[in-house]
């Protein structure tokens, strides 16, 4: 991925994904200002076009 905005070019270790939707989970930490971690996921999806 390129630093200047070109986002993603479709490709996994070089190799073209294929066109289809794809689903993802992001499990990640929530640290309050009380200082208590609340843990977070976040889900989405997307379709890859050709």
């Amino acid at each position: 991925m390129s630093s200047t905005g070109d986002g993603w070019n479709g490709t996994l270790n070089g190799q073209p994904l294929p066109a289809t939707d794809y689903w993802f989970t992001v499990d990640y930490y929530e640290i309050k200002p009380d200082g208590t971690i609340v843990p977070k996921q976040f889900k989405a999806h997307f379709s890859l076009k050709r």
